[in-house]
């Protein structure tokens, strides 16, 4: 059997229930794998280990009582420090905020505890969670798995490092312009955003969600698509705090048929370069669907990328704008979703590049980072990256595949057919 912090969060659950290995031997293997790894990468900046084991006891105990939490009972996970994680500090890389220590979990890690995952610690971010480089004067810098004088990104980047790394079956972040998307990318694991008003932010630092944050979303990173599913289940939903979100019914990806999905994609967005080895990495996730039975062709959405920029940018200094300037604002990001909602009329899914190129170096990279990620932050679509090749340095490249609003379990069906025939985590070099 492969090492434990090899394998999946959906695995792990199934081999616990199953007593082939018991949730205490589960989360020290995980502790001594972040042992391990933690001291290169620095992805974990708050450790819940003493804490963790004592409720793996519980697990344990409760399942010899013929007693189950949950689909992810004894499973241990980690959280992005933007979350609040009852009983563990969660400062979000803000000195001002070292000590602070909230009485209630996030909505998303209420969730996970429920369906019986243990808590096993928080993950690095950038100063309140926001921008491209995971470092602030808390804790330090993160680096990349695959190569440390690389970045993993931002702002889920200390999540996606550790998941890389193996020191985590499964993880929870946020995703306002790419903060899921781009640190998968960079480190080589696969994440989720929802369907915008899917998941609560409900105890996210600095993300109220509803009708002020209609771009953020709670979401799952691992290393393999069958645990994205899983925990998108779980945090999905109303909890009746965040006004945003949806009771929208969850379709099973199981039930998708790749024949005949009528697929785009496109290697560039017509603004922004991207890499040789990007563009292989796309157009063989968009071959390998074809030999599946989906109707692929080349296609975009025409000044894609420079409208999502130029909208993005004007999003971002909302509260420097005039009364009419925020009016144009809005028409002119509703005329964004509308042309998407027509072009999407004509496809299931968009496969495209997730960021132009593989990792960048530490403080490099950082004006175009966001660049293929933004639009769909806009359109409010599902996205799920997905690890589908690699540089000709051996970094990791993921693929972005976008879908129709509330199908997240086409995008999830899609990731989990190319994990399977083109891509997929492999172990980084640490």
């Amino acid at each position: 059997m492969d090492e434990i912090w090899q394998r999946g969060a959906v695995g792990i659950a199934g081999l616990i229930r199953q007593r082939t290995v018991s949730s205490v031997e589960v989360v020290e293997a995980f502790l001594r794998r972040i042992e391990e790894v933690n001291p290169i990468i620095n992805a974990v900046v708050v450790l819940t280990g003493d804490r963790a084991i004592d409720e793996a006891r519980d697990a344990d105990a409760s399942l010899a009582r013929g007693q189950t939490l949950g689909p992810l009972h004894g499973v241990p996970f980690t959280a992005k420090d933007v979350l609040d994680t009852a009983g563990v500090e969660t400062s979000a890389g803000i000195p001002e905020r070292v000590g602070v220590v909230p009485s209630l979990d996030a909505a998303a890690v209420s969730r996970m505890r429920g369906a019986g995952a243990i808590l096993l610690g928080k993950t690095n971010v950038p100063p309140g969670g926001s921008g491209g480089v995971t470092e602030n004067a808390v804790y330090g810098r993160t680096n990349n798995p695959y190569a440390i004088e690389r970045s993993p990104a931002g702002s889920s980047g200390g999540e996606a490092a550790i998941q890389s790394a193996g020191g985590s079956p499964v993880g929870v972040g946020s995703d306002s312009g790419g903060s899921l998307r781009v640190p998968a990318h960079f480190c080589g694991v696969a994440a989720l955003k929802p369907t915008t008003g899917r998941v609560p932010n409900t105890g996210a630092f600095r993300q109220p969600g509803g009708l002020s944050d209609n771009r953020t979303q709670i979401g799952p990173l691992s290393r393999y698509v069958e645990d994205l599913a899983q925990v998108f289940e779980i945090v999905a939903g109303p909890d009746g705090v965040d006004s945003g979100v949806v009771p929208m019914p969850i379709a099973d990806p199981r039930a998708v048929e790749l024949a005949g999905l009528r697929v785009a994609f496109y290697t560039d967005d017509g603004s922004t370069p991207t890499t040789p080895d990007t563009v292989a990495a796309v157009r063989d996730a968009a071959d390998a669907l074809a030999a599946a039975g989906a109707k692929v062709s080349e296609e975009r959405l025409e000044r894609i990328g420079a409208d999502a920029l130029d909208i993005s940018r004007r999003y971002w200094a909302w509260e420097d704008l005039a009364g009419g300037e925020t009016v144009r604002l809005l028409s002119d990001w509703d005329g964004f979703r509308t042309r998407m909602l027509a072009f999407m009329g004509s496809f299931d899914v968009i496969v495209c590049p997730t960021s132009p190129g593989p990792a960048n170096l530490h403080g490099e990279g950082l004006d175009t980072m966001f660049n293929y990620t933004l639009p769909f932050s806009l359109s409010g679509q599902p996205c799920v990256v997905v690890p589908s090749g690699r540089s000709t340095e051996g970094l990791p490249i993921g693929v972005q595949v976008v879908g129709r609003v509330w199908r997240d379990d086409v995008v999830l069906a899609v990731a989990g057919y190319l994990e399977r025939t083109v891509g997929g985590w492999r172990t980084p070099p640490i």
